[in-house]
């Protein structure tokens, strides 16, 4: 009885390392079909585009906010007050240099002129009159005299009367873009009204902005620098114009006026913008474009894309030191030659050693 006993445990357990075995070798035959399946499959590529990191110029730059100001722009106001009889005030619109925008009423004001001319031509009736009866000695220096300073006051009460009509009719002192107005026919207007503004528009536009100190004192005028705004996507050209005279004693900055030839490519007067001023004399710089840099926890990255013995193209993983962005460019401080190939676009996909189709830059072999 112990001995049967003893004899069906050992039985079973010699029934399960049987079938172990035979699962283990049914597994192990199927991983080296595997094996030798996937041996004969191709390795996989990437396809990407390529670009040949460049060499050129650069200046190392600083930003500063800048606000967009017009070469030229005024607050219209009246010099005289009055009823306005008609106006011309369309906010957004172009108007020329002495378009009239708002005429007051004249009616007083030219009926004293028709009065003042009718009194002009008496006294010089008066005048001539007397003139020639001074040939005759039929009247005294002294009338003629009285005679010639009443029309001569004449004259001048005309010319009076004519620049007031004048300045009711408020005019464009420029080639302007009209502002809001609140101002409508048949409304009173005070002395001094605030009517719109008027900003310059066709010739250009200011930039006004400030730096450190130590960067004015690098500054000239003529010197070049670069407006960034949401208008363009590329940078705008501009030149310093001016420079104050003096450095803010609480800030220790100075400010700089740039003018930019173009205001079509410049946002509305008063927007801010970014200034990239220049810093420093230029030096030749390794640029590849933004696309190509891939931002890390171990800082920035690229792949170079370079031959292997068997002539394939593979992508390397390479550590560089990212500078300042130029528009679509960036500038690599460190760990990347000039002539060097780097993944532009659909790097984001490799990884080191990795095997890719490359298009549009010639590759070097290891």
């Amino acid at each position: 009885m112990n001995y049967r006993n003893r004899i069906a445990p050992l039985a079973l357990l010699s029934a399960v390392v049987g079938l172990g075995a035979m699962l283990g070798a049914w597994k192990y035959g199927a991983l080296q079909q595997a094996e030798a399946a996937s041996a004969t499959q191709p390795e996989p590529m990437e396809t990407v585009t390529a670009v040949t990191a460049e060499q050129r110029e650069q200046r190392p730059t600083t930003t500063a906010v800048g606000t967009v100001l017009a070469l030229r722009s005024v607050s219209l106001r009246n010099e005289l007050a009055g009823a306005v009889r008609r106006m011309n005030l369309t906010p957004g619109a172009i108007v020329e240099a002495g378009t009239p925008l708002v005429m007051l009423d004249v009616s007083v004001e030219e009926a004293e002129l028709a009065a003042h001319r009718a009194e002009a031509q008496l006294a010089e009736t008066v005048y001539l009159r007397l003139t020639r009866l001074r040939k005759t000695g039929a009247t005294s220096q002294d009338e003629v005299d009285r005679a010639k300073a009443e029309w001569d006051v004449a004259r001048a009460e005309i010319r009076r009367a004519e620049a007031i009509i004048e300045r009711k009719t408020i005019r464009a002192p420029f080639r302007a873009r009209v502002g809001l107005a609140d101002v409508h026919p048949g409304q009173y207007l005070s002395e001094g009204t605030l009517l719109t503004t008027l900003q310059g528009v066709g010739d250009g536009v200011h930039v006004d902005f400030t730096v450190a100190q130590q960067v004015a004192e690098q500054l000239r005028e003529g010197d070049t620098l670069e407006i960034l705004s949401g208008i363009s996507a590329q940078p705008t050209e501009a030149r310093v114009v001016a420079l104050d005279a003096r450095i803010d004693p609480e800030t220790r900055n100075a400010a700089v006026r740039a003018r930019v030839d173009g205001a079509e490519r410049m946002p509305a007067p008063g927007a801010s913008v970014q200034v990239r001023v220049p810093v420093g004399p230029a030096r030749l710089a390794v640029t590849v474009p933004v696309s190509a840099l891939r931002r890390g926890p171990e800082g920035d990255q690229v792949f170079v894309i370079e031959r292997d013995a068997e002539g394939n193209s593979r992508a390397h993983l390479r550590r560089v030191q990212a500078g300042t962005v130029l528009g679509d460019s960036v500038v690599v401080e460190g760990g990347l030659e000039a002539g060097e190939a780097v993944a532009a676009t659909g790097s984001f996909k490799l990884y080191d050693g990795a095997l890719v189709a490359v298009a549009g830059a010639q590759l070097a072999s290891n």
